[in-house]
């Protein structure tokens, strides 16, 4: 009887959960540019950093209402593809290729120092992400048939490259995607996961390269994103960024690590680029054709807007999530 309770009680609990998360509706933010945003780093619910097209970079004071845009002197032409934010006065960007720049300020935006530059023939930076204030990562696409590896121990005042050897070997036709900042992520206090697409798809995890059950086998197909639970769960996404409906194989769920994965019974309603772990078994992603949620672990996922949006985060520190995307849109979703 009181296993059949805790069912019961179990099965209101989420039904509740759902009934809230799906009666909330993204709340579309005025920013002020008309750039493609794909980099976003949200501290806590009031500041948040964003950076995309034509050197641009901004920041809000005040959880999105207002925002301060600035085209970094010297990098008009440059896309920021990500952006790591340590308050209001601390940021990186990173530029993706030739050459490939890492950027920091410490003043709030107003002046930005290069911190590492590299002008290899082919470099192509995809996504960084921080294990704390001082220790970081950037991966980059492949050159000489190893993915490019980059860390800081410093808060990204310098940068080193770890030797060929050191860093994974891809397939052919196999790369990462820039789309969202968020196909690297810490897996705990010393590792890092991170995800491919193209040609293969796989995850990259403790030495060990394991092929995904995601839609591969073009250069517009693959893992997009991964988000990480604890280092046994983790959620990826992808799809055909050229076909922005298709459900085809999109999502892949592991709870194990990686040793096993499973796909979902009622999977996200397109291609995704970004997906984001909320709080307790809830999860959420976005991409070009919507926003959806999961509150069962990612078993099951609800198409609560059909808004455009690149990248999706939520506060490190706060219970919200900001979304970003094409022509300055911008978006927010509080949680509880």
């Amino acid at each position: 009887m009181f296993i059949k309770i805790k069912i019961i009680f179990s099965i209101v609990v989420s039904l509740f959960t759902l009934v809230g998360l799906q009666a909330q509706k993204v709340e579309m933010l005025s920013s002020g540019t008309e750039i493609s945003i794909r980099g976003l780093s949200v501290v806590n619910n009031n500041i948040i950093w964003a950076s995309g097209s034509e050197g641009t970079v901004g920041k809000s004071a005040d959880g999105g209402k207002n925002w301060k845009w600035i085209k970094v002197k010297g990098f008009e032409k440059t896309d920021f593809r990500d952006i790591e934010a340590f308050d209001d006065r601390t940021a990186l960007i990173m530029s993706i290729s030739e050459p490939a720049y890492i950027l920091r300020t410490a003043d709030g935006g107003d002046n930005w120092k290069t911190v590492y530059i590299n002008n290899t023939k082919g470099i192509f930076l995809d996504a960084m992400d921080f294990w704390d204030k001082k220790k970081g990562i950037v991966l980059g696409d492949p050159i000489d048939n190893h993915f490019i590896v980059i860390r800081t121990s410093d808060g990204g005042k310098s940068w080193q490259q770890d030797s060929t050897k050191n860093c994974p070997a891809s397939d052919s036709g196999e790369a990462c995607f820039a789309s969202s900042g968020t196909n690297i992520r810490k897996l705990n206090k010393q590792e890092a996961v991170f995800i491919s697409g193209g040609a293969k798809s796989n995850l990259f995890i403790s030495n060990k390269k394991i092929s995904l059950p995601i839609i591969q086998g073009k250069a517009s197909t693959g893992g997009n994103s991964i988000a990480v639970k604890n280092d046994k769960t983790m959620i990826i996404m992808g799809g055909d960024f050229t076909q922005k409906d298709d459900t085809t194989q999109n999502c892949a769920l592991t709870y194990n690590g990686g040793k096993t994965f499973t796909s979902p019974e009622t999977g996200p309603h397109g291609y995704r680029s970004c997906v984001e772990y909320i709080n307790k078994k809830s999860w959420i992603c976005c991409g070009l054709n919507g926003v959806d949620i999961s509150t069962d672990e990612g078993k099951n996922w609800y198409w609560i807007s059909k808004l455009s949006f690149n990248v999706c985060r939520k506060t490190k520190k706060g219970n919200a999530i900001f979304f970003a995307g094409a022509n300055g849109k911008m978006g927010k979703l509080k949680v509880n």
